[in-house]
C-alpha cells in the first residue's frame, strides 16, 4: 500500500445492551465484508473502552466502531448503503460518522501502511489522534500498570474534545482516539505532560510493543450524534464523560 489516501472515516455506533449478542456476530462476520466495501483499501472493525485500563473491564459493550479508509472520498458516500453499514444501522441507538485527512502516520497496523505517508499541513481546527498497538505477552502486565496515570493526565488534559479506547482483541490489541480542539493543545499534552513524556521515554526500553502507529489527522467533518464520542463542546477535559449509556 503506497500513497496518501482521500479520505478516512471513523463511524461509531450505540447500542443497547440487548442488541449486544448481534453486535459480536457482526465483529465475528464483518471484517471481510468490510475490506470488501467498494472502495476500502483498509478496513478494522473495532471495540471500545473508557481509554483508562485497556483491560477487559474497561471494555464497553454498548459502543463499537469501523474505521475505513478510501481512496476516493467519492466512494464513501456509499457507506451507509454498503451491507456493514446497514447491518450497523438496525441495531444502533445512535451513530456518529468522523471525516479525516490524514496529516502524519507512523508506523505499521497488521504490516501494512494504511495512510501512506501523509506530509503534515496547515490545521486551524479540530485534529484526531490514534494510537494502536500490538503488545508483546511477556510485556503486558507492566504497560496496564504504566497506563493508569497516563489515562488521568489525558482526562484532565485542555483543550481535549473526547477520548475512548479502541480493539480489535479485548486483549492485546489496543489504542486510543482522541480529539483535540487545535493541534496546539495535542502537541502541549503528546510532548509537555511528564505523564505522557515519561511513558514515551520508558516505551523503547520496556519493549513493550510488537507493533505500534501513531496518526494524526484533520477532522474535516463530523455528522451524528457527537455524544457517542463522548464529545465535550467546549473542550473543557475536566468535565468530560466517555458517553457510556
Amino acid at each position: 500500500m503506497s500513497g496518501v489516501p482521500e479520505l478516512v472515516t471513523l463511524h461509531v455506533w450505540r447500542i443497547g445492551r440487548a442488541a449486544l449478542p448481534g453486535a459480536l456476530a457482526r465483529m465475528a462476520a464483518h471484517p471481510a465484508r468490510l475490506r470488501r466495501t467498494t472502495g476500502v483499501r483498509f478496513g478494522k472493525l473495532l471495540g471500545t473502552g473508557t481509554g483508562t485500563g485497556f483491560g477487559p473491564g474497561d471494555a464497553d459493550l454498548t459502543r463499537w466502531a469501523a474505521l475505513a479508509v478510501w481512496d476516493r472520498a467519492a466512494d464513501a458516500a456509499g457507506f451507509d448503503a454498503s451491507p456493514v453499514g446497514r447491518s450497523w444501522a438496525r441495531i444502533a441507538r445512535s451513530s456518529v460518522r468522523v471525516d479525516l485527512r490524514p496529516l502524519t502516520s507512523r508506523g505499521e497496523w497488521s504490516g501494512r501502511r494504511p495512510f501512506g505517508e501523509p506530509s503534515g499541513g496547515r490545521v486551524a481546527g479540530p485534529v484526531l489522534a490514534l494510537t494502536r498497538a500490538r503488545l508483546r505477552a511477556r510485556r503486558a502486565a507492566t504497560f496496564w500498570r504504566a497506563v493508569p496515570p497516563v489515562a488521568a493526565a489525558l482526562h484532565a488534559a485542555p483543550g481535549l474534545l473526547a477520548r475512548f479506547g479502541v480493539g480489535e482483541a479485548p486483549l492485546g490489541w489496543q489504542g486510543t482516539v482522541s480529539v483535540w480542539r487545535d493541534p496546539a493543545d495535542l502537541v502541549a499534552f503528546a510532548y509537555r505532560h511528564p505523564e505522557h513524556r515519561a511513558a514515551i521515554t520508558r516505551t523503547p526500553t520496556e519493549g513493550w510493543y510488537a507493533e505500534e502507529l501513531f496518526a494524526r489527522f484533520e477532522v474535516r467533518d463530523v455528522v451524528g450524534d457527537r455524544a457517542v464520542l463522548g464529545w465535550v463542546a467546549d473542550g473543557d477535559a475536566a468535565t468530560a464523560k466517555d458517553g457510556r449509556a
